[in-house]
């Protein structure tokens, strides 16, 4: 009897299991939600690298951490805030907001796990002994901005006609300059260039962005229209990729360019009704990262002038901690909330973190042109600030980015 019953109980397992849905099956590994967008799995290396990169970086400065020969902790720094941090987050961004411009099926699946191993490897790269060969150094830090801008062009260039900006052609002329600058960044003889040039690209991209972003971003939160004027902004296009640059202009030319784009840049914030803007922090710190960008090209004139003596770059850490730092945990954010199907809302924690990483930023720049000796300590207090900022940011997003959209949706 025992034995019947255990024989019917095994059929009707085995009849079960054979009757699933293979829809409510789950899904295999490239299925998973994590790669199914461009953003999901590039935005969690980019708040990981967030947290992780300025605590790397005070082992580098402390000799705890050593990199292979040749390179020097500057050259490492600016190439890992710029090419591992603010490509996971760029990286991210453009694979989907591509796919929205030109309106196809963005890339998925194995594309995104390749593009992500390579993002990796690249930073791995760094630890790797002396004597390693220059052609397999040059191909892991190489091999990730090759995939990712190819796949960026492809989009762009193939789908022209569909696009919804028909300024992208910036990009199309912008993006390969990323590679140039990446690899002049990791020679030690054309590092200057290499930096400058990173940072241009990057000012054009900030530039492009929240030209596009803020208009949106005003309307659904006040209701109001900011007032565009297509000559202003195409001048202000054309001035920001013109800057990117300056390192091989001559330098009144460099000092022009960068003083009139700064110059245009600033009109156009008084136009956009920034007192309406800075009244809520989600969209007031767009605001204050725009009046970061013109600051930081005002400073950088007068650096190229002689005119700016200040204890580290003043002029870059304006952009990259006052301008993308406030910038890019807001745009984390909201990308990861609404293009998961969740509205767009944001927490005691978002804002906490968002005004942590813009003190950090404060600290590293401020305190040291009045106390000199400060300075190693603001490092490591602008350090600290970051790892919260993203500690905080990926806590909350982590869930959202490796689970499904709660609208339904596949992706």
């Amino acid at each position: 009897m025992r034995f019947k019953v255990c024989y019917k109980t095994a059929i009707q397992l085995i009849r079960q299991q054979s009757d699933v849905n293979p829809a409510k099956a789950p899904p295999s590994f490239f299925r998973q939600p994590v790669w199914l967008v461009g953003f999901r799995p590039f935005f969690i290396l980019g708040i990981v690298s967030g947290a992780l990169l300025p605590l790397l970086w005070l082992l580098v400065l402390s000799g705890h951490l050593v990199l292979r020969s040749g390179l020097t902790p500057q050259q490492w720094h600016a190439h890992e805030m710029f090419y591992g941090f603010g490509w996971a987050v760029l990286g991210g961004f453009l694979l989907t907001a591509t796919k929205n411009w030109v309106k196809i099926r963005g890339f998925h699946g194995p594309v995104l796990f390749v593009l992500a191993a390579l993002w990796l490897a690249d930073r791995l790269a760094f630890l790797l002994p002396s004597g390693f060969p220059a052609a397999l150094l040059f191909a892991l830090h190489s091999a990730f901005m090759l995939l990712m801008l190819a796949l960026l062009l492809w989009t762009l260039v193939a789908h022209r006609k569909n696009d919804s900006y028909p300024e992208n052609w910036l990009f199309i002329l912008a993006l390969p300059l990323f590679l140039l600058s990446k690899n002049l960044l990791l020679s030690e003889q054309y590092f200057e260039l290499g930096w400058t040039m990173t940072l241009g690209l990057f000012r054009l991209a900030v530039v492009i962005m929240l030209e596009r972003t803020l208009s949106q971003f005003m309307r659904a939160a006040f209701g109001v229209d900011i007032p565009r004027n297509r000559r202003l902004d195409a001048a202000i296009r054309l001035g920001a990729l013109a800057a990117v640059f300056a390192g091989v202009l001559p330098v009144y030319v460099a000092v022009v360019v960068l003083a009139a784009t700064a110059t245009l840049l600033l009109v156009r914030f008084f136009f956009w009704k920034p007192l309406q803007g800075l009244s809520r922090l989600d969209i007031g710190v767009m605001y204050a990262g725009y009046l970061s960008l013109v600051a930081g090209l005002f400073l950088e004139c007068l650096r190229l002038a002689g005119k700016l003596d200040t204890v580290g770059n003043v002029s870059a850490h304006v952009f990259t901690l006052l301008c993308m730092g406030l910038i890019i945990p807001a745009m984390l954010v909201r990308i990861s909330l609404g293009h998961t199907g969740r509205k767009i809302l944001f927490t005691g924690s978002d804002k906490s973190a968002i005004l942590i990483c813009g003190a950090a930023g404060l600290v590293r720049i401020v305190p040291p042109q009045i106390w000199p000796a400060s300075y190693q300590a603001c490092i490591l207090l602008s350090a600290l600030g970051w790892t919260i900022c993203y500690a905080l940011i990926g806590w909350r997003l982590a869930p959202f980015l490796l689970g499904p959209r709660v609208d339904g949706k596949e992706h």
